[in-house]
């Protein structure tokens, strides 16, 4: 519910940010009793997150559903997320196997869509005040633990204390910079033009992704009717993009290998881009405080996880944190096993992600495995875990796996030398 001004100031946990991963934290931690301030320095309930890829990864289905969101979802037309990604040995199409199960997957919704309804679902959870037009603007510390924050109000400034305050206000964190909380930066050398389009049709309305090794670009159908369409073209690109950018769009979108055919769509809104967007990691945690989301780690917006992980970190503080908040264990105990969580999941997935974002070309390994999932569809369907999140760059590269792309080449060296 919305708490008026004059409501108590003391609460098990206060949250700043009341999008993705602050408002899933909000509704699962009071459902585990906790009383929760969700802080949104925006005014309008209906705000919403511009620059996204608009979808969310297969690994945080479960949350969606525990939060209860994926009815609304499906009412809204939000769009299962299934793709097909071009590489220079074709196309890497996951299918279920004859007689399995459908394949993971998730949704592409526009956060225009997605946001409204989430933080809807925060206000309307016993347990939760959903406090508008607060940004945060200092911490309240006591023997060096943060124990609550300020924040400034359309009524001027507050003071709101909790046993555990959380970050969830994405990559230029108020939060995480007030606590001094250190940020390790890793260059992005590809830049990014994204635009919305309707009645642009896509092989099978699924998503696309293309390798161009460097380039990349990929489009995404999505709720309404309309299709995402981003292109990703390594940085020495940017000059022909400032010099014309919608014929520089247009030009890379109609060189794509089976490009959508924009010229008959319907562009309906305007080209925006992400010129210079490093991914960041910090340290998910301090005393009396936690990260979620883009707050802790923002990748790189080409793979689009960046939903699904604010989601899953939201789950993760939960699972961690729910028990000590409920009287029944200690709380700096339980935040270093969300820190260490996060870092033993998320870590290696970043590792890689910093490294493909030098705009460099696949490495052997990677040529290995994107060459036999464009020929074997089991090994497509193992592409689809990882580029669903679901499994992590080992389970990704684990010994079975390799030995199999390997034994995939092989025999289509030998058909067809």
């Amino acid at each position: 519910m919305t708490k008026p001004e004059s409501a108590r100031d003391d609460y098990d946990v206060v949250i700043s940010g009341a999008s993705l991963a602050g408002s899933a934290a909000a509704v699962l931690l009071a459902r585990r009793g906790a009383r929760v301030a969700l802080l949104e320095r925006r005014s309008a309930p209906e705000a919403y997150k511009v620059l996204c890829t608009h979808s969310i990864t297969a690994n945080a289905y479960p949350i969606l559903e525990e939060i209860g969101l994926v009815p609304a979802l499906e009412k809204a037309g939000a769009v299962h997320n299934d793709a097909r990604w071009y590489t220079r040995w074709g196309w890497i199409e996951p299918r279920p196997a004859p007689g399995g199960p459908e394949l993971p997957y998730a949704y592409n919704v526009r956060r225009s869509t997605l946001d409204p309804l989430i933080r809807s679902q925060a206000a309307q959870t016993p347990g939760v005040d959903l406090l508008l037009g607060h940004q945060v603007s200092g911490l309240v510390t006591e023997a060096g633990r943060t124990v609550g924050v300020r924040a400034s109000t359309p009524q001027g400034e507050r003071e709101i204390r909790a046993r555990l305050v959380v970050g969830a206000d994405g990559k230029d964190s108020a939060v995480a910079k007030y606590a001094g909380v250190a940020t390790r930066q890793y260059e992005n050398t590809r830049f990014a033009y994204l635009a919305h389009y309707r009645d642009l049709p896509l092989r099978d309305g699924i998503g696309h992704t293309w390798f161009l090794e460097p380039d990349m670009a990929y489009a995404f159908p999505n709720d309404d009717g309309i299709t995402v369409l981003a292109v990703v073209p390594d940085k020495k690109r940017l000059p022909e993009f400032r010099e014309d950018l919608e014929g520089s769009f247009n030009a890379f979108v109609r060189a794509l290998p089976e490009a959508p055919p924009i010229d008959s769509a319907e562009r309906v809104s305007k080209i925006i881009g992400l010129l210079d967007y490093p991914l960041h990691s910090r340290k998910a945690t301090a005393p009396g405080l936690a990260l979620i989301g883009d707050a802790a780690l923002t990748s790189d917006p080409l793979w689009g996880v960046g939903c699904g992980w604010a989601l899953e970190t939201a789950h993760w503080l939960t699972e961690a944190v729910g028990p000590a908040l409920a009287g029944q264990g200690d709380l700096d105990k339980s935040l270093a096993l969300y820190a260490r969580r996060h870092r033993r999941r998320l870590g290696p997935h970043q590792n890689l992600a910093a490294d493909f974002a030098k705009s460099r070309p696949f490495n052997p390994l990677e040529r290995l495995m994107f060459s036999a999932a464009a020929r074997d569809a089991s090994l497509a369907r193992h592409m689809h875990l990882f580029g669903s999140r679901l499994i992590g760059p080992l389970r990704f590269l684990n010994p079975v796996a390799v030995a199999k792309a390997s034994a995939v080449n092989y025999r289509h060296r030998r058909a067809t030398a």
